[in-house]
């Protein structure tokens, strides 16, 4: 068996494992289509996003590697961690050792809307759900129960207003935002976007599912004249390739 055909099970093994679709029993109102398509909060996964934003990572990494765009990988909040582990999975399988894996999120759930700075997340009570709290501990022993916990694999633990800023992120290839909020998805790309490589990928997850998300999206955009395609990954996920 070539070494490409070897690499290609590996991760689609993993996709699987991830989404929980190779063991997949439906329960409750969500069928296997829900789960491919992340419209669920899946009790037996690791990763929400389903199987076509977890196909729009690959795109993303393999394009990276191939074309050599220089920097490290990073979402900013990681829930259960499944994406940050596909990517730390897709960087082994290629024998890649010299990039890191971030992963920012407060570990505690979502903040509460701060509605005086950003008031597009009025309403958004997101912080209320204690299904979207997990601990560092929890994400640290997902990426074990992989064999993918590694001196790759790094944690930024706290509120990105706190975090971000100073996050000891030099240069991204990657950067996919799952923060859900305006708050969250302005302040990654305010202090992250310009640490991204040209030729690099920025994903947002929730765009088409939070207006909040998309208002921060669309004006960052605008604010700063990006005029890349908007490519729609799914029903929510969007992403873009950065240029000069």
């Amino acid at each position: 068996m070539q070494t490409e055909e070897l690499r290609s099970l590996y991760l689609d093994l993993m996709q699987r494992c991830l989404a929980n679709t190779i063991y997949f029993q439906p329960y409750g109102e969500i069928s296997r289509s829900d789960r491919e398509n992340g419209r669920d909060w899946p009790r037996r996964a690791h990763t929400m996003i389903g199987c076509k934003r977890l196909n729009n990572i690959r795109f993303c990494m393999d394009s990276i590697l191939q074309e050599q765009i220089p920097g490290d990988v990073m979402e900013t909040g990681v829930w259960q961690g499944g994406a940050v582990i596909f990517m730390r999975a897709i960087l082994k399988a290629y024998g890649v050792n010299d990039r890191i894996v971030w992963a920012a999120d407060s570990f505690e759930g979502l903040p509460a809307p701060d509605i005086n700075a950003y008031p597009a997340d009025q309403g958004l009570e997101l912080h209320r759900f204690q299904e979207l709290a997990i601990s560092l501990e929890t994400v640290k022993a997902n990426f074990a129960a992989y064999d993918l916990l590694d001196k790759q694999v790094r944690f930024i633990k706290g509120w990105f207003r706190d975090t971000l800023p100073h996050a000891p992120v030099q240069q991204l290839a990657l950067l996919r935002l799952d923060g859900d909020l305006y708050e969250s998805t302005w302040l990654a790309l305010q202090h992250l976007y310009p640490r991204l490589s040209v030729g690099g990928y920025l994903i947002v997850d929730d765009y088409g599912a939070i207006e909040a998300c998309r208002q921060a999206v669309d004006t960052y955009r605008r604010d700063h004249h990006i005029t890349a395609d908007l490519v729609k990954i799914d029903w929510t996920g969007v992403y873009w390739r950065k240029q000069l």
